[in-house]
């Protein structure tokens, strides 16, 4: 029954899927998190640049993000990210875009944890000498992170799913594999099932796993 499975690297394309959602959340964090931190800033250009980033970049087809990372970076710019090959650097291109996509929902996820921390606590914060960049790092963030956990699982469900869009630049992860398969074989239904549990075996665990620790780390108010 699964015979014609023979001669597809389906293990290979996962795991490229799985590098994709490792770095891209990692790199989406980082960006994400500097973006709400402008979001919040006393700084007018900062908080104006931060708004305008998330209004813009949230209201672009992901599809248009990669394909744009690979022919107007790549081919037009020569943008290579250091890769070698043609696949290394489509790969990383896509990761960057995943992460200039994404981080545009960590930046909001954030942004509604950062408004239930107490005003009074920011304000004994400052008046006690801690600087802005003091008081998130020691009195906004953490409370801000312990509180968004489970938005933030969603918006990792969501980047896992999202990775299937690298297809549309060659990268070999899960999706192409799937598009080349079913237009090699004769097996529609089968094809997309083994996919869809492939998928559903990476992201429900997620959801489930982060929704624990959401409830554990959930700060009591």
């Amino acid at each position: 029954m699964f015979d014609f499975l023979e001669g597809y690297d389906l293990l290979g394309a996962f795991w490229t899927t799985v590098q994709l959602t490792v770095y891209s959340a990692v790199g989406a964090l980082i960006w994400g998190t500097a973006l709400a931190a402008m979001r919040v800033s006393p700084v007018p250009l900062m908080r104006g640049f931060g708004t305008a980033y998330v209004n813009v970049v949230r209201n672009i087809p992901l599809t248009v993000v990669i394909v744009f990372a690979s022919l107007g970076l790549f081919q037009t710019l020569g943008v290579t990210l250091g890769g070698k090959t043609f696949e290394t650097i489509n790969f990383r291109l896509a990761v960057l875009g995943l992460i200039v996509y994404t981080a545009a929902f960590v930046c909001e996820a954030l942004r509604s944890g950062i408004n239930t921390v107490p005003v009074g606590q920011v304000e004994a914060a400052r008046a006690i000498g801690l600087s802005f960049p003091q008081v998130l790092r020691l009195v906004v963030l953490p409370q801000a992170f312990r509180s968004v956990v489970g938005p933030l699982a969603n918006v990792l469900i969501a980047l896992t799913k999202n990775t299937t869009v690298a297809a549309s630049i060659g990268v070999t992860e899960a999706a192409l594999l799937m598009r080349q398969m079913i237009e090699n074989e004769a097996q529609l239904l089968l094809i997309s099932a083994i996919f869809a549990a492939g998928f559903i075996f990476l992201t429900l665990p997620t959801g489930l796993i982060l929704g624990r620790v959401s409830k554990k780390v959930a700060v009591k108010r």
